[in-house]
């Protein structure tokens, strides 16, 4: 979720924008919708829709990709198959403005890319060994800090094989972060080697990050299901619709603003929509405004 503000005097005006995905129930992405096909509410309210995009390159906002890739030691037996598949993924993004890779174990690294750089990506992440344990937490902070300032869209999708066993960052600690973000999440857990209560809470968690960003999570079974995963990925990237609306709601309280976006064909009602769950709203402490020291 991005918002842009303008101010003139003290009037200010926010676009509220944000990634839709549509699927039909098998998670096939449905393209050629237009923007007399939604509606958006925030907090019951109904909003009139200001941009709309199509997934077209030429109209759609700019595309920021990052991928977190566990590297830590439990990764050693399958990290040969995930490093191909990974590739194979980043090289189909070719739409992509930059890619962020981010992998860890221990430590945590980072380095971006221009879609100039993508030999260096590629043997950066073939020389990545598996070793130490697992930062998974504090990789997806480091990650949301910098993409931060990134304007457009931004997909994020994370690979591991297990829970954290090592961030200074808790949950709670990501999924606040997620929630004042406008990064969507694709998670994908290969959760194999783990025993089943370790699997189950680990799955939840993978879930809710993803669904909090209106992304998805993917459990393979096996690492040949690896393509299948990102090729799916990839497909609802590229038809991702971009909507933004200018909030009925002019007060800059720095509040939880709940979203409710569907879609309004009777011909549609079939289909899903993946979405974020809401925004929070711009902040201004008004208090200080015109009071010695003020800046406004």
């Amino acid at each position: 979720m991005k918002d842009g503000a303008a101010s003139a005097g003290r009037t200010f005006v926010r676009l509220v924008h944000f990634g839709v995905v549509v699927t039909d129930k098998q998670g096939s992405p449905i393209t050629g919708l237009t923007a007399d096909d939604f509606e958006i509410k925030e907090a019951g309210k109904p909003q009139t829709i200001k941009f709309f995009a199509a997934g077209d390159p030429a109209s759609a906002p700019p595309l920021h990709v990052g991928f977190l890739l566990d590297a830590s030691g439990s990764m050693e037996e399958d990290l040969k198959d995930v490093r191909t598949a990974a590739i194979k993924f980043l090289n189909a993004m070719d739409r992509a403005e930059d890619i962020t890779l981010v992998d860890f174990d221990t430590e945590v690294r980072v380095a971006q890319y221009g879609t100039s750089d993508m030999p260096r990506l590629v043997e950066r992440i073939r020389s990545r060994k598996a070793d130490g344990w697992t930062s998974l937490y504090d990789a997806l902070g480091i990650y949301l800090d910098g993409a931060h300032d990134l304007e457009g869209r931004k997909i994020l999708v994370i690979y591991t094989d297990g829970g954290d066993t090592r961030s200074a960052q808790t949950f709670s600690d990501v999924i606040a972060m997620l929630k004042s973000s406008d990064v969507i999440v694709y998670t994908v857990g290969f959760l194999e080697h783990q025993d089943l209560r370790s699997k189950t809470e680990q799955k939840l968690r993978l879930q809710q990050l993803a669904d909090v960003t209106g992304g998805e999570a993917f459990f393979p079974t096996t690492t040949k299901q690896l393509d299948q995963v990102f090729s799916r990925i990839v497909s609802q990237v590229r038809a991702q619709y971009s909507l933004g609306f200018i909030s009925t709601d002019g007060k800059r309280d720095g509040t939880w603003r709940k979203l409710d976006v569907r879609l309004t064909g009777s011909h549609l009602q079939n289909l899903q929509i993946r979405t974020r769950k809401g925004y929070y709203a711009a902040y201004s402490d008004m208090a200080t405004v015109g009071k010695p020291g003020s800046q406004d």
